[in-house]
């Protein structure tokens, strides 16, 4: 009989040193409103897909609408299992080390690690800014192959500053990849403008934020060159035939695309309004379809611990941003729902939870 294996021995020191990703899915969950998904969704209806044939390996008819939405050459545009799946080969084809302002998106730090790679974060400023200096430090001294910036960032929820985010991309000497997967809900235009001015851009965007998560669908939009060069990691057929049948659906559904971000911009502007009523908390600006707050007194695992006993989840950003709660906008119900539970929670735990200030620009601590 073999005697017991040392599994652990044999894994990659990168990868032993990882946790994995934890998706968190309690149960008695009544409202859920921790993952950045829309409320909305769309009533598909499934076309008859011969299911003993592989995918379209290119996802042709997808990205043939995207290019015209987008005004660009389909051959500029790839597909992935959502936007994790882009990250992974964009770390897998041009390496390390990775750079990120934080906090930010965790799976770029998450997967360069995991692919050997150096992860750098620089933290961002006081106003949840990028801290350009630092940035610019950072490009000179180490190098980095690729630049991830989020734009809206999650988990902040604004917007980065324009000129600072040009004066990164012409800073530096490699990629640098502009993340839009919040822009559908925020007042900028976005960056995909400045590709053609750009040969080291890449604009990623994803369709979870829009209704359409389930999917898991993903794309990049970049020089011809950069696709051709990522193409050549990209797994076969990585985009099957449901997601490319039912996205192509929801893309000729335009309009009703702009009344689902609507009513969530909406609703956001509801949600912060009532939550700047909490004196206990500082909420702070969101051009993304979640709002960020954080507890001032009591802290953010208490107050996450009492929501999910009535039923609300949230996400508990404390290690992040200290104190820190971020909630995901979701429909009026849910929202006056969540809104509820945090009057019983407040008015339950009396006035040591009402001093301070009502409202902040920017985060204290992170």
């Amino acid at each position: 009989m073999a005697g017991k294996m040392d599994i652990k021995r044999l894994v990659k020191p990168c990868v032993r040193k990882l946790r994995a990703y934890q998706a968190e899915e309690p149960s008695g969950v009544r409202v859920k409103l921790d993952a950045n998904e829309s409320p909305y969704g769309f009533s598909l209806a499934r076309g008859a897909i011969a299911s003993n044939r592989y995918p379209d390996p290119e996802g042709t008819g997808v990205r043939r609408m995207l290019a015209r939405q987008l005004r660009v050459p389909k051959a500029r545009i790839m597909l992935g299992n959502g936007s994790d799946e882009l990250i992974y080969y964009l770390v897998t084809t041009f390496g390390g080390p990775v750079l990120y302002p934080t906090p930010t998106f965790v799976m770029y730090g998450h997967i360069a690690r995991a692919l050997g790679e150096r992860a750098l974060g620089v933290p961002l400023g006081d106003d949840f800014d990028l801290d350009a200096n630092a940035m610019f430090r950072a490009l000179k001294k180490e190098r980095p192959k690729l630049t991830f910036l989020a734009t809206p960032n999650n988990p902040t929820g604004n917007c980065l500053s324009a000129g600072a985010v040009l004066k990164i991309i012409e800073a530096s000497r490699a990629i640098v990849v502009v993340d839009e997967a919040y822009m559908p809900f925020a007042s900028q235009r976005g960056f995909a403008p400045l590709l053609a001015d750009y040969p080291n851009l890449i604009i990623m965007r994803t369709l979870s934020k829009v209704g359409l998560a389930a999917l898991r669908l993903g794309y990049m939009v970049a020089s011809e060159e950069i696709i051709e060069e990522v193409n050549k990691v990209r797994l076969p057929f990585n985009v099957n035939a449901y997601s490319q049948a039912h996205a192509q659906e929801a893309l000729a559904d335009r309009k009703g695309a702009r009344q689902y971000i609507q009513a969530v911009v909406r609703e956001r502007r509801r949600l912060i309004k009532e939550l700047e009523k909490f004196p206990a908390l500082e909420v702070y600006p969101s051009e993304a379809n979640f709002i960020l707050f954080r507890v001032r007194k009591g802290g953010a695992g208490a107050v996450h611990a009492k929501l999910l006993k009535r039923g609300v989840l949230v996400r508990n950003l404390d290690g992040a941003v200290k104190g820190a709660l971020r909630v995901s906008v979701g429909k009026d119900r849910e929202n006056t729902a969540f809104l509820k539970a945090m009057k019983e929670i407040f008015n339950e735990k009396g006035p040591t939870w009402s001093k301070g200030k009502k409202k902040s620009k920017g985060p204290k601590k992170h």
